[in-house]
């Protein structure tokens, strides 16, 4: 499935093909009808025209990859609207034929039989097509494509199919998600994972983002269903990898990715507690988490994830035997990341002013930036006690500002006590 693919939502305009003359001017008016389905008008108008059953009668015969690829996209316009879905399900057989060609070879009719299915699931129809597609067979088709296809157009459309089954209301879940686990769908998308955060770290190509976006947004949507969370959290490979990215320099492209990454441990740290001991050292991890409070400015929910771990590290770094070197490097992550710590506990004093009566609440938002403000103070003044042997460490290559140390230290004892 390496075939290029170039699919959009709507196609004014078709490529010249070697078809028939016959074939050529379906392609041609069928793009015309294909972009008309995206308005509502007139998607009404087309169903009511017996569109619907013309697009049936295609599908049974048709050989041509093309033509098919045409008739799927118009399908999955009319799907948009509300209407027109619902001529759609009582189109007796339409459903089974689209989800039979989930089962061709050919990366632009698989791209848009995933989108329509999408649109499906999205639907007020959703419980409709979720028993269409509940055959083991189908499912197992659908996370074949994800783990093999090499269209990254197509990966990001079958891992969106796949993140709307993750997000569905309780009886679409019910229908899909256990068969999918059972056939592997964790596994799977750590697979996936693995090969998306190498292909970062190696060649950096900007169009496979959106993808690793959408297989850590499925991940930590099951991290947090009680039936199958056990099988993402209790992984220490995945844990492994999504460290790693958050200790990702260059965060300007994937900030999303990183963010979600940090909910993901956090996660991760609150079903399987042991997983702090990994990270208990790792203070390029602290600074990495402190590099995403910006990407995450809108979303306090996330923000409030990444205290939540910052707290976990520095608890595991306060109650360890720290040598005057670690205490420098930590001192040296913390002093460097003072603007990004200060910013964010100005953005969120405004936006909790009513959050004081839940402080002292164990495992409240609050409390996580409260217990990681108390464990900064009591490192800096450690190592304020100690500067005299900070100084003179050789170790200590790089030297660490007084001021800037103070100026740190005042801004957390602030907060810390308006908290």
């Amino acid at each position: 499935m390496d075939v290029d693919v170039s699919a959009e939502f709507s196609r004014g305009e078709c490529e010249g093909t070697d078809v028939s003359v016959g074939e050529s001017a379906w392609e041609e008016y069928g793009c015309v009808l294909w972009d008309l389905a995206a308005s509502k008008t007139h998607a009404e108008l087309m169903v009511d025209n017996l569109i619907l059953e013309v697009l049936l009668a295609n599908l049974l015969v048709c050989k041509s990859a093309r033509v098919t690829e045409i008739s799927i996209g118009i399908i999955g316009n009319l799907a948009c609207h509300e209407v027109p879905m619902k001529h759609i399900i009582s189109t007796k057989g339409l459903i089974e034929i689209i989800i039979d060609k989930l089962f061709l070879d050919d990366p632009q009719c698989l791209y848009e039989a995933c989108r329509l299915l999408t649109a499906g699931l999205q639907s007020g129809e959703s419980i409709t097509w979720a028993e269409a597609l509940q055959s083991e067979h189908v499912l197992c088709q659908i996370l074949w494509i994800a783990e093999n296809t090499l269209n990254h157009q197509l990966l990001d459309k079958i891992m969106g199919l796949i993140l709307v089954v993750l997000e569905s209301q309780q009886k679409v879940m019910e229908a899909l998600l256990l068969p999918m686990m059972k056939l592997g769908l964790a596994n799977i998308l750590i697979s996936l994972l693995t090969f998306e955060i190498s292909k970062l770290t190696s060649e950096r190509i900007p169009e496979r983002y959106s993808i690793l976006d959408l297989i850590l947004r499925a991940i930590e949507a099951l991290s947090v269903l009680d039936d199958h969370s056990q099988e993402i959290c209790s992984s220490t490979g995945l844990f492994q990898l999504i460290c790693d990215l958050v200790k990702f320099p260059d965060k300007v492209e994937v900030g999303n990715c990183c963010v979600t990454a940090a909910v993901l441990i956090a996660n991760m740290l609150s079903d399987v507690p042991d997983h702090a001991l990994r990270i208990s050292q790792d203070l390029t991890l602290l600074g990495g988490l402190l590099d995403i409070f910006p990407f995450a400015s809108d979303d306090v929910e996330a923000r409030n994830a990444v205290w939540n771990v910052i707290a976990r590290i520095l608890v595991r770094i306060q109650e360890s035997e720290m040598s005057p070197s670690r205490v420098h490097h930590c001192i040296m992550v913390l002093v460097e990341k003072h603007d990004l710590i200060e910013d964010e506990l100005l953005s969120q004093r405004v936006e909790s002013g009513d959050e004081q009566h839940s402080l002292c609440s164990p495992g409240s938002a609050a409390n996580a930036r409260n217990v990681s403000l108390g464990m900064i103070i009591s490192i800096l003044n450690k190592w304020t006690a100690e500067k005299e042997n900070a100084k003179n460490n050789r170790n200590a290559e790089v030297p660490v500002s007084e001021s800037d140390v103070k100026r740190l230290l005042d801004c957390c004892n602030k907060f810390f006590n308006y908290n």
